[in-house]
């Protein structure tokens, strides 16, 4: 069992140092939960499940969105505002994907943020490049209950990842301290998502 800790704060001294032990006053705030408490966490999950039925039409209202800030892109070009527009789009649906169900479309909409991110000149983007991003994402999700979904996913995935980084690679080519970062590898492996 740890030792007891001061509610006064203390002093050690060494040969060549101090530390000063802060008093620990929040210790008297917090009670040991018990069987009977609440717990935040089950009662998060089971909010979480009475939502569920509605993950479905948010993950459509984020992929209209999607589909509206390229369209904003096509038809304004690339300007600040249709940058932001395009990018908060992609990386909402990026953060809420597994959360509402449809983990298979996250990495997508990571690549999308990436070629966003770290092209220095935004307007050089290809429009088909980013088509195929958003065409992407809403085929994932509407395939998603699909027997052969994974896979598409990951094909799909891949081939837009491999594209985006020979985009990147030619529009960093000049910034090579960067290069490294901008090309790394996604966070989870291919195989790890089998």
């Amino acid at each position: 069992m740890p030792a007891k800790k001061s509610d006064t704060p203390a002093v050690k001294t060494f040969a060549d140092h101090e530390v000063i032990v802060p008093a620990h006053k929040l210790r008297h705030a917090v009670k040991a939960a018990g069987a009977q408490d609440d717990d935040p966490i089950t009662r998060a999950e089971k909010a979480l499940e009475q939502l569920s039925g509605e993950f479905s039409g948010w993950m459509d209202a984020e992929c209209e969105r999607l589909d509206a800030a390229r369209h904003g892109v096509q038809s304004h070009g690339f300007n600040a505002k249709t940058r932001e527009a395009l990018f908060h789009a992609a990386h909402d649906i990026k953060g809420e994907a597994a959360t509402f169900g449809f983990p298979l479309v996250a990495a997508v909409a990571e690549s999308l943020c990436r070629l966003i991110e770290h092209t220095p000149d935004i307007t050089r983007i290809p429009l088909a490049l980013i088509d195929q991003h958003v065409d992407a994402v809403r085929a994932i999700i509407r395939e998603n209950k699909k027997p052969q979904a994974e896979a598409i996913a990951a094909k799909l995935t891949r081939e837009l990842r491999e594209v985006s980084d020979d985009f990147l690679r030619e529009e960093n080519k000049d910034r090579l301290d960067e290069l490294d970062g901008i090309l790394s590898p996604p966070l989870v492996p291919d195989d790890a998502a089998h």
